[in-house]
C-alpha cells in the first residue's frame, strides 16, 4: 500500500489548530503515515509560543509524526541548540532529529527514506555569511544535498522552505495566484537545486498563498515534475495549508508507470531559452561546474595546489561523474581526510565556522598512520552499511556515538538488546585500534556490562575478523547470569561439531584479554574470538582459504538462549517504526551507563 503523507505550509507556531485540523482529516481520510511542514515552523510572535512550548515540552502529545524544515522564529535559537545536544541526535542524522516525541526537526540538508519514500530536503532560508545560525541554510548544505541526490535513483519529494525563482514560469496565468508576483520569498539556490535533482514532487511555504503547479518536464529525464505551494496555518484568506498524498514510491514503479505524463504538462520553467547547441552546451557546462567545487585552495591551509579548486562530489564520496573530464581537482588527500571525519569546511576552507554545532573532527590526521592498506576500503565506504558518512547507514539504530565508536542495534537483532560496537572510521577489525581507540572501545564495553548487569544479565562480544568484514562491528548480546556458566562448554561442544577447536585463556581484566588477541591476530589470515562475563577469552585463527560459518556466534548463543529460530537474522527482520521504538527503548536503558554522557 501507498504511503499516506500530509504536507503543510508555515506553522507560524498554531499547533492546536494544525492538530486539530489533521486530526479532522484523519478521521474522514485517514489514517496518515506522516506529516510534513515547510516554511517558519516556530511563532512569529510570542503571543502562541506557550500553546508551542506545550508541544515541544511534552505536556501535549503530537498525534502523528511529523517533520519540519522552518527552524526559525521565536525561541527556535534557543529549543534547537538543547535539541542538538540530545545523546539521541549525536552523530550522522539525516531522517530528523528528536525534538520531542513524534516532532522530528530536518535540519541543513539531507536524504533518507520515509515509508518507502525517497526524501530531501533545504532547511531554513538563505544565509547572506557562512555562519550556521539557525533557520539559515548553508552552501555547505547546498552542496551536500547535490552530492546525496547525485547518488542514485529518483527522489520522490524534495522539501523546501523557499519557493523557487522562476517557478510560474510557462504555467497557465490564470492559476498563478496574485500575490505570487512578489518575488521576495522566491530563492534561485532552490530553483537551481530542483533543476539539477528532478524530484517528482517538490513542496515549499513561505510565500503565504496556496499554488499547485502544473506538472513540468525535466530536462534529461522521463518523469515530471509537481511544484505545491502551501499557505499559512489560520491564514485569514482561508487558503490551503493543509494538503494529502498518497504516492506510490519510486522504487516500485514500472517505467511506464513512472514516465506517464498528464495531459496538462509544461515544459520546465528553468529553462526557457533554447540556444544554439554549442551555446547551451556550454551554459550547462558552466552550469554544471558550480556544484563540483566552492572554494579556491589557494584559501587552504594544506592539501591541492595554489590555483586550483577542488572537485566537492570527489571529496565527499570518492567518485566523480565527470571523470577526467572534470575541471576540477580530484585530490586524494583530502578525499582521506574527509573519510577519517575531518571536517569538510576544515578541509576546504581552512577553517569551520559553524563553532561547537560541528561533530566533526578539527585537525587533520596523519596519513601516514595506516594500519593496513585499504585502496578497497576508500571505494566501498559510501556503500558500506556501517560508515556513518554512508548514505546508507540506518541512523534510526544508532544508540550512542562517541569519538572513534558508535553503538546500533543490528538489523533482525537476536534479543531486543542487542547491539553492536562500531568503529566510526572504516576499519576491518577491532584489534589494530590506536590506544585512544582502544580505550573507548573499553569504556563502551564496560557500560554495556554494567546495563545488562542492572538487568541480571551478562555481556557476550563476539567478533569474526576476516577478509569477508569490510567495517568491523563487536557484537554484543545479554545472556541470564544464571546460564553465563555454560558458555564456554556450549560454545567448545559447537566448535567441535564443526570442526574446529577453540583455544580458551582466561583474564583477571578484560584488558589483559585483549592484548591477548592483538597479539593473536595474523592479519593474513583471520580470527574468531569470544569474550565471556568471568575473563575467559575464547578464540580460532582461521586457516588460509578456510571458510568460517559467518553467523558461527549468534547460532550459538540462539541455542543457549532456547531461541534456535532466531538464529538466522533474516528470521528477525521487523519494520523501521518497530527497530526505532526498540533503540530509543535502549537509550533510555544505557543512558546512565553510556560512556560518551
Amino acid at each position: 500500500m501507498a504511503p499516506r503523507i500530509l504536507l503543510c505550509g508555515d506553522p507560524l507556531g498554531r499547533l492546536n489548530q494544525l492538530f486539530k485540523r489533521v486530526q479532522s482529516v484523519s478521521k474522514s481520510a485517514g489514517p496518515f503515515d506522516a506529516l510534513i511542514c515547510v516554511g517558519q515552523f516556530f511563532p512569529d510572535s510570542p503571543e502562541v509560543l506557550d500553546e508551542f512550548l506545550d508541544y515541544v515540552e511534552g505536556r501535549t502529545q503530537v498525534p502523528i509524526p511529523t517533520y519540519f524544515t522552518g527552524d526559525y522564529g521565536v525561541s527556535a535559537p534557543k529549543i534547537l541548540s538543547a535539541t542538538s545536544k540530545k545523546a539521541e541526535n549525536q552523530g550522522f542524522k539525516m531522517d530528523g532529529l528528536v525534538v520531542a516525541h513524534n516532532l522530528f526537526w530536518l535540519r541543513g540538508s539531507g536524504k533518507f527514506a520515509l515509508h518507502g519514500l525517497c526524501v530531501a530536503y533545504l532547511s531554513g532560508k538563505e544565509s547572506s555569511s557562512d555562519g550556521g545560525q539557525f533557520g539559515k541554510y548553508s552552501q555547505d548544505d547546498v552542496d551536500a544535498l547535490r552530492a546525496l541526490a547525485d547518488d542514485s535513483g529518483v527522489v520522490d519529494f524534495v522539501f523546501t522552505n523557499e519557493w523557487p525563482t522562476g517557478v510560474t514560469n510557462r504555467a497557465a496565468e490564470s492559476d498563478i495566484p496574485a500575490e505570487v508576483s512578489d518575488s521576495s520569498c522566491c530563492d534561485s539556490n532552490v530553483s537551481e537545486l530542483v533543476k539539477e535533482i528532478k524530484p517528482r514532487y517538490h513542496i515549499a511555504g513561505s510565500m503565504g498563498v496556496f499554488y499547485a503547479r502544473e506538472p513540468y518536464l525535466n530536462v534529461d529525464s522521463s518523469h515530471v515534475t509537481r511544484f505545491l505551494g502551501l499557505a499559512q496555518v489560520g491564514n485569514k484568506n482561508k487558503q490551503k495549508f493543509l494538503h494529502a498524498l498518497s504516492p506510490t514510491p519510486t522504487s516500485v514503479m514500472s517505467p511506464s508507470e513512472l514516465s506517464a505524463k498528464p495531459p496538462n504538462t509544461t515544459l520546465s520553467p528553468y529553462t526557457l531559452r533554447e540556444g544554439a547547441a554549442e551555446s547551451k552546451k556550454r551554459s550547462n557546462d558552466d552550469a554544471s561546474d558550480s556544484q563540483y567545487w566552492r572554494y579556491d585552495v589557494s584559501k587552504r591551509q594544506k592539501n591541492g595546489s595554489d590555483g586550483e579548486k577542488l572537485c566537492f562530489k570527489f571529496v565527499c564520496s570518492g567518485s566523480c561523474p565527470r571523470g577526467e573530464s572534470c575541471h576540477f581537482q580530484h585530490n586524494a588527500e583530502a578525499r582521506e581526510q574527509c573519510r577519517r571525519g575531518v571536517c569538510l569546511d576544515l578541509i576546504i576552507k581552512g577553517k569551520c565556522e559553524k563553532g561547537p554545532e560541528c561533530s566533526y573532527k578539527h585537525e587533520f590526521q596523519d596519513l601516514s598512520v595506516q594500519r593496513k592498506p585499504r585502496s578497497e576500503n576508500a571505494n566501498r565506504s559510501k556503500e558500506c552499511w556501517f560508515c556513518l558518512s554512508s548514505p546508507s547507514v540506518e541512523s534510526h539504530l544508532i544508540v550512542s556515538v562517541g569519538e572513534s565508536f558508535y553503538c546500533a542495534l543490528p538489523k533482525g537483532s537476536l534479543v531486543d538488546d542487542h547491539i553492536l560496537i562500531i568503529p566510526i572510521e572504516h576499519l576491518p577489525n577491532t584489534l589494530a585500534l590506536s590506544p585512544e581507540g582502544e580505550s573507548e572501545l573499553c569504556r563502551y564495553q564496560n557500560g554495556l556490562r554494567n546495563c545488562y548487569k542492572s538487568q541480571g544479565n551478562d555481556a557476550v562480544f563476539f567478533e569474526l575478523v576476516s577478509k569477508r568484514v569490510s567495517h568491523a562491528n563487536l557484537q554484543v548480546v545479554p545472556v541470564p547470569s544464571s546460564r553465563a556458566r555454560l558458555l564456554p562448554n556450549i560454545f567448545s561442544l559447537a566448535a567441535e561439531k564443526l570442526g574446529f577447536k577453540l583455544v580458551t585463556k582466561k583474564f583477571s581484566d578484560s584488558s589483559e584479554g585483549r592484548k591477548y588477541l592483538q597479539k593473536e591476530y595474523d592479519a593474513a589470515l583471520g580470527l574468531f574470538y569470544v569474550e565471556l562475563p568471568d575473563g575467559t577469552v575464547l578464540s580460532h585463527t582461521l586457516e588460509e582459504n578456510e571458510v568460517f560459518p559467518a553467523q558461527f556466534g549468534r547460532e550459538v548463543l540462539a541455542g543457549l538462549l532456547k531461541i534456535p529460530d532466531r538464529a538466522d537474522w533474516r528470521n528477525c527482520k521487523i519494520s523501521q517504526e518497530e527497530e526505532a521504538k526498540l533503540a530509543e527503548e535502549f537509550k533510555k536503558q544505557f543512558q546512565e551507563f553510556d560512556p560518551c554522557q
